[in-house]
C-alpha cells in the first residue's frame, strides 16, 4: 500500500492504495505528506482513487479497540484528515471505484463531488450492524453532506449502496462503468478547474464551519468508529 500523487497542468491525482487502503499509521502519515505537497503547491482540482476492489474499507479496528489514550491520538488523526479534506481550497472529486465502508464513505463524502463504479463495490456505514457509534464530528459530517432521511437512512440501517442506489440516495453524484470510472471523474473535475481557489475556500469554509469545528475540537473523542 502506498499513497501517490502525481500530477497534470490542472489535475492533482492521489492513489489511496492498491489494497484496502485502511487508515493504518504507515497510510496517515503517507497522506500527510500528500496534503503538505498539495497545501504547498495547490492544484487547479483534485481527483482522487483506489486501485481494484478499495476505495477505501475505513479504520483499523485495533486502533478503535486500543487503550483510551492511543485510540484518542488515532480518532483526532482521521478527524483532521476528514477535515482538511472537506475544506480543500480547489474542487475535489473521488473516484470510488469499489468498496467505501466507514470511515473510508467518510473520506469520500468529505470531497466535493463523487463518482461511483456502476457494477461493483458497496458504499456503506456499517456502524449500528457492529455496535459502534459515531463520534460527534463524524456523525456531523455526515449529516452535512446527506439529506436528512438520506442521513437517517445510512446511519441507521448500515445499508450497503450498490451505485444506482447510491445515486438516488444522493450518497454519490453520479456512476461510471468499471472501466471509466476514474475517466469520468477526471471529466466532471475539469468542468470545475476555473473556480477562484480563494472564493472556493470562503464558501467551503462557511457552509462547512459546523461539522469541521466538531471534526477539531474534542482531543478526547468520547466514542469509537467502525473500522
Amino acid at each position: 500500500m502506498t499513497v501517490t500523487l502525481e500530477r497534470t497542468d490542472a489535475v492533482a491525482y492521489v492513489t489511496w492504495g492498491d489494497d484496502e487502503n485502511r487508515f493504518t499509521a504507515d497510510w496517515l502519515d503517507e497522506v500527510d505528506a500528500v496534503l503538505a505537497d498539495l497545501a504547498a503547491a495547490p492544484p487547479r482540482v483534485l481527483v482522487s482513487h483506489g486501485v481494484g476492489k478499495f476505495f477505501s474499507n475505513g479504520l483499523v479496528e485495533a486502533e478503535i479497540t486500543a487503550a483510551p489514550r492511543r485510540r484518542a491520538e488515532y480518532l483526532i488523526r482521521i478527524h483532521r484528515l476528514l477535515a482538511t479534506v472537506t475544506t480543500l481550497p480547489f474542487p475535489t472529486v473521488a473516484a470510488v471505484n469499489g468498496h467505501a465502508f466507514g470511515a473510508g464513505a467518510m473520506l469520500a463524502l468529505a470531497h466535493d463531488f463523487r463518482v461511483m463504479n456502476a457494477e461493483r463495490g458497496y458504499f456503506c456505514f456499517p456502524e449500528v450492524d457492529i455496535g459502534i457509534p459515531f463520534t460527534d464530528g463524524m456523525s456531523a459530517l455526515i449529516q452535512a453532506k446527506l439529506s436528512p432521511m438520506a442521513a437517517l437512512e445510512a446511519m441507521t440501517t448500515g445499508r450497503r449502496y450498490g451505485g444506482p442506489a447510491a445515486v438516488e440516495r444522493g450518497l454519490v453524484d453520479r456512476v461510471a462503468a468499471p472501466e471509466a470510472v476514474l475517466e469520468t471523474a477526471v471529466e466532471f473535475a475539469g468542468s470545475l478547474s476555473t473556480k477562484d481557489p480563494s472564493t472556493l475556500a470562503a464558501i467551503k469554509g462557511t457552509m462547512f464551519a459546523g461539522p469541521v469545528a466538531r471534526l477539531l475540537a474534542d482531543e478526547r473523542p468520547a466514542s469509537p468508529v467502525s473500522p
